[in-house]
């Protein structure tokens, strides 16, 4: 038996407020009682201009949940994801401006669309890996906004106005803010809760195998080109439905909205909160669109405070604000040196 010693550490202690917040963090009941804060928020401030705000974040958080499928779960770098977004808008916009309709009766046609644009960009580009997949998105964002800057069916440069509310039926409209503000949420609640649980099924397992090693997932039998492409068509939904909700909330679209910085955000939102992990990714989603507003006493200093403050937090928390379970972990044992065979085999409990 070699002589090695073996360290145990010390069980880390923590006061009752901590052992308190970690517990509610990992409660099974964070999500509802994060949902009834929301829907408790407009008591509390219902000024047009906060509802406006939580509404842009609630619909931001939805496209963070989104792309969490593309690069979250299954590893693709995706830099074009606001395309996705600007094919959902402009689809609920042309069909609901043509045919006089409101916009949750042309949810059947942006589903089609936002599934074909998934199969367009994912079908000939997820054989590509790593930078080359994603200059390849890049492309496909700036292609897609391009072409709605040129169409006249997407009303060129000027967009689209005059855009119907996404429920209208004679007198009944959601004008009101506050309304559209808890129609809002219940929409993204669902879609939220709808990526964690894809996230725990066995096609998000697959998803976690490609990310982590690709080529260990096709020698174990796993179609990694249809897992991808799956992923793709997720992705491409979530962001197709949350531009529904942009147009029905803005009531107009313009390729101006959907810029490469947009998917920059929304890729940074992921990233900050915790690739992965469906609770971080909402946190970070709220904290890029949320920080800038409280920083707005600043003036023209708030943008360079808001990236002070960003790149402070990925320094101190390099697998973002919220990891997903398993990085906390692997951080912690980063600097233990490994353990012999010997070492392992005692570790086990095993003798020779």
């Amino acid at each position: 038996m070699s002589g090695t010693t073996f360290k145990s550490q010390a069980p880390r202690r923590t006061g009752p407020v901590a052992a308190w917040v970690s517990g509610l963090f990992e409660s099974k009941y964070l999500g509802w009682i994060a949902l009834a804060a929301a829907l408790l928020a407009p008591l509390l401030t219902a000024s047009p201009y906060s509802l406006n705000v939580m509404t842009t974040a609630a619909i931001f958080v939805m496209l963070a949940a989104g792309l969490n499928i593309v690069v979250g779960y299954c590893g693709l770098l995706d830099l074009g994801y606001i395309a996705f977004m600007a094919v959902g808008a402009y689809t609920a916009g042309i069909f609901a401006k043509a045919f006089e309709l409101p916009l949750i009766f042309t949810i059947p046609a942006v589903l089609v669309m936002t599934i074909l644009a998934g199969l367009i960009i994912g079908a000939p580009t997820l054989r590509l890996r790593s930078d080359y997949l994603a200059i390849v998105t890049l492309g496909f964002g700036e292609i897609t906004r391009i072409t709605a800057n040129n169409l006249t069916i997407t009303g060129g440069p000027s967009g689209i106005f005059g855009i119907p509310k996404l429920l209208a039926f004679g007198d009944f409209s959601l004008h009101s803010p506050a309304v559209f503000y808890y129609v809002t949420i219940l929409i993204v609640a669902f879609f939220v809760l709808a990526s964690a649980r894809l996230g725990k099924s066995r096609l998000g397992r697959a998803w976690r195998f490609v990310r982590e090693d690709e080529d260990a997932a096709e020698a174990m039998g796993i179609h990694t080109y249809k897992v991808k492409l799956m992923a793709y068509i997720f992705g491409a939904i979530w962001g197709g439905f949350a531009g529904v909700l942009f147009a029905s909330h803005l009531s107009a679209i313009s390729p101006k909205s959907f810029v490469f910085l947009q998917s920059a955000l929304v890729l940074m939102a992921v990233v900050l909160g915790g690739m992965g992990n469906m609770r971080g990714v909402v946190v970070g989603a709220l904290v890029i669109t949320l920080l800038p507003e409280l920083l707005r006493d600043l003036s023209e200093y708030r943008y360079l405070a808001f990236g002070l403050l960003l790149v402070v937090a990925m320094v101190f928390r390099p697998k973002g604000l919220w990891p997903a379970p398993g990085h906390e972990e692997e951080r912690g044992n980063r600097n233990e040196p490994p353990q012999t065979a010997v070492d392992a085999a005692v570790a086990r409990g095993e003798s020779r």
